[in-house]
C-alpha cells in the first residue's frame, strides 16, 4: 500500500508525538493535565478521549499492515472493530469535550473532527458489512486520516498552548 520506511516514519512520528503528550494523563491527577480542568466529570472525559484516541491511531495503523489485512483477515476483522469501538466512543466523547473548550475557533474545528471522524467510521463500517471491501478501504483510509489530524493536532495544539502559558 504505502512505501514501507514512508509508513513506520509515520508510525514513529504519530506515536512520539502522542506518547509525551498523554505521560501527564496516565497520573491520572487532574493537576497534571495540559488543560484547566474545572470538574472531575471533564476530566474524566478527557482521559478516556485520550486513551481512546491512542487506540485508534494503534490500532489503525496495524489495519493498513499487509501482514494482518491479507494474510489474516480474522486478525483484521477484530482489530477493526477495536478501531470502530474507540473511534465511536472517542467521537461521542469529543462531543462532550466540545463544551469545555473556551476558543470558538478551537471548539469549531474540534466538533468539525468529532463529526467527520463519526461519519468517515460509520461509512466504512457499513460498507464493509455489506461486502463492499474497496469502498470500505476508501472510507476507512478517510476515518484513520481524520484520526491522524485529530490527534496530531490537538496534541501540538494544546501542548503548543501550555508551554506558551507556562514559559
Amino acid at each position: 500500500m504505502m512505501q514501507k520506511k514512508g509508513w513506520w516514519i509515520l508510525v514513529i512520528v504519530s506515536v512520539g508525538i502522542m506518547i509525551p503528550f498523554m505521560i501527564p494523563y496516565l497520573t491520572l491527577n487532574p493537576a497534571n493535565s495540559r488543560v484547566d480542568i474545572t470538574s472531575t466529570t471533564q476530566y474524566s472525559i478527557l482521559v478516556t478521549h485520550i486513551g481512546c484516541a491512542f487506540i485508534a491511531l494503534i490500532t489503525g495503523f496495524l489495519q493498513f499492515m499487509d501482514r494482518f489485512r491479507l494474510k489474516n483477515p480474522k486478525v483484521h476483522r477484530y482489530m477493526g472493530r477495536i478501531y470502530v469501538v474507540s473511534v465511536f466512543i472517542n467521537g461521542i466523547l469529543a462531543l462532550a469535550v466540545v463544551f469545555y473548550i473556551e476558543n470558538f475557533t478551537k471548539a469549531s474545528a474540534f466538533l468539525t473532527l468529532a463529526i467527520l471522524w463519526l461519519f468517515t467510521c460509520w461509512k466504512g463500517y457499513r460498507i464493509a458489512l455489506k461486502g463492499h471491501f474497496n469502498a470500505h478501504r476508501i472510507w476507512m483510509m478517510r476515518s484513520f486520516g481524520i484520526t491522524l489530524v485529530s490527534s496530531q493536532c490537538t496534541s501540538t495544539s494544546i501542548r503548543s498552548s501550555h508551554y506558551l502559558l507556562h514559559f
